[in-house]
Formats: structure tokens, sequence, C-alpha cells
């Protein structure tokens, strides 16, 4: 036998009843009946709950350990189906979209909420993102993966949005800063900074550092905001998505030859809504994003083969 939420509700009416026979008149109970699923609960547990005499029931050391987590349990399942039921007969909100770090997810909301409410959350685990959608908390989920890699597994329905090369971020008084582009062993004493993030993109820039000859130095991996404050100063060099829009004082310079590569993703629930339509508008925001960088604009031009679709 398992053991169920009736039955810590049973532990937790004799501890508050004082008694057998009271906390089977407040459940509805025969006494026997009590006793007998008191005592079936007991052996499940090991041993005894409550010590009985003629003055009550008084719970065992064993008693109080199992009273204090239906205590915390109970309430919480009673809470989890509550809020279930609100769930089930609200009314839709909308396009639910879940995040990573990338250029195009405001662009996206803006588009989108032009015609039903938008909610977003964001997060660094793609998987836990994922998870979310898979679970119906989310609709869709806006990630990236190395460019190399395929889809993510499990149940959702994968598109890609765009095939980009991944960028440099640099100070403009870094010395490469006026530079068209540059080999990525020309960045071999750099220390570097990243975004979180589950994936296997430290892996890939390792290994594309590996194929340039050099073991990549110290690498900061932070929120956006640090990321650019260490390239600032001279810290750290900044990988970058290719529509990256440089604060002032800052500046995008392309990695030649593309030896990273960045694949947006956009998954979704199998019951999302208009989703033919949501990856129109995803793909839209993205080619909006590229007219805006004219960095990439110029990489692009010098390197047409590579295209920015998938």
């Amino acid at each position: 036998m398992d053991l169920e939420l009736r039955h810590l509700k049973i532990v937790r009416a004799v501890a508050d009843a004082g008694s057998v026979s009271k906390a089977a008149s407040m459940l509805g109970l025969a006494q026997p009946a009590l006793t007998a699923q008191l005592k079936r609960i007991e052996r499940m547990l090991g041993g005894a709950l409550f010590e009985r005499d003629r003055h009550g029931a008084r719970p065992t050391r064993l008693g109080e350990l199992v009273l204090a987590r239906a205590r915390v349990l109970l309430p919480a399942a009673k809470e989890l189906q509550e809020e279930a039921v609100r769930f089930a007969h609200a009314p839709s909100p909308g396009y639910r979209i879940g995040a990573t770090n990338g250029p195009i997810l405001g662009g996206l909301v803006h588009r989108l909420a032009a015609e039903r409410q938008v909610s977003t959350y964001t997060s660094w685990s793609a998987h836990e993102l994922t998870t979310m959608v898979e679970l119906g908390r989310l609709d869709y989920v806006l990630t990236g993966a190395c460019g190399d890699n395929g889809t993510p597994a499990g149940t959702l329905a994968w598109e890609t949005i765009s095939l980009d090369p991944v960028f440099t971020l640099l100070s403009e008084h870094h010395p490469l800063a006026v530079e068209k582009e540059v080999e990525l062993a020309d960045l071999a004493d750099e220390q570097w900074a990243v975004t979180p993030g589950d994936g296997c993109f430290n892996d890939c820039f390792a290994m594309a550092c590996a194929r340039a000859g050099f073991t990549p130095g110290t690498i900061y991996e932070t929120d956006v905001a640090t990321c650019v404050h260490l390239a600032a100063v001279g810290r750290a060099v900044v990988l970058c998505q290719a529509t990256h829009q440089p604060a002032a004082g800052m500046v995008v310079v392309p990695l030649k030859n593309a030896p990273l590569r960045w694949r947006q993703l956009l998954g979704r629930h199998p019951a999302a809504p208009d989703a033919a339509w949501v990856l129109l508008q995803a793909k839209q925001t993205h080619r909006e994003a590229v007219r805006r960088s004219p960095v990439y604009h110029d990489w692009l031009a010098r390197n047409p083969a590579f295209g920015t679709a998938p």
C-alpha cells in the first residue's frame, strides 16, 4: 500500500482532535474503522504514530515527523487543486512565450500583441522552458542551438527561424575594433564573456578554438549587462549574435569564415494557437533585426553563400 493524502488527513485529524474517538466523529467514521485504518498506516510507515491511553492520543517521535510533513503537504495539495480548477476555467491568456537570451523576443511580442494578449517568461535554461511547454504552461519557446546541431528531442514541434554567424563584441578602443572581420586565432590571448545556457555552445566554442590552434582562456559566464561591461573595460571579448545592436563605445566585429554559427529555434506545444502565423512573425522579426544591423549586412554582402535562412 502506498501512502496517500487521505492517510495524512487521518493522522492530522487524530492529532488535532487529541483522540481517535473524537477524530472519528470529525471524519464521520466509526471509531473501529478509523482505528483499523490508523493501524494500517502505522504498519506502512514502520511504527506507532500515537501513544494512546485513557487521556487520548499523543504523537510519537515518528508521529511528529509525519504530522509535520502532513501540515505542509495537505495545504499544498489543496492549493494545487484550487489553482488547477481556476486555470482550467480561465479564459485563454493568448500567446504564452518562453525565451532564452536572444535578439527577437521584443520584436515578436510587439507583432503578436497587436492581435492577442501576450505573456512572456525568460530563463537561461532551454531545458526548463522546453519542459514548461511540454507541460502546457507555455505555448512557445524561443531558444537556440549550435548551428550544426539538429532540433532538440522531445514532444515539441520545432522550426528553424534563422541560421546566423556568431560575432564578437569589442570596446571601440580594442586594437581589432577597426577591422572588418577577424580570425578567431587573432583573439587567442583574450579572455571571453558569454551569457549562460545549458546547451552545447561552450563545447562548440572550445572545439572552434582548438581548430584555430589555441585553448580559450578565462570564460566569464554572466548576464548581458555584465558581458558588455567586461568588454567595455577591455577585460573580455564577448561572443554575441550577429544582429546584436552595440551600445555607445562598443563595436561588433565578425569572425572570418563563421567558425561558430547559431540556429534560432521556435518550439511549440502541439495545441499552440496559430502556429504557422506565429512562425511567420518570428521570421519577419528576425529579418527586421538583420536590416537594422549594418555590420551583419556588410558581412552578408561579403559572404553571399551563407545567408540567414535555414
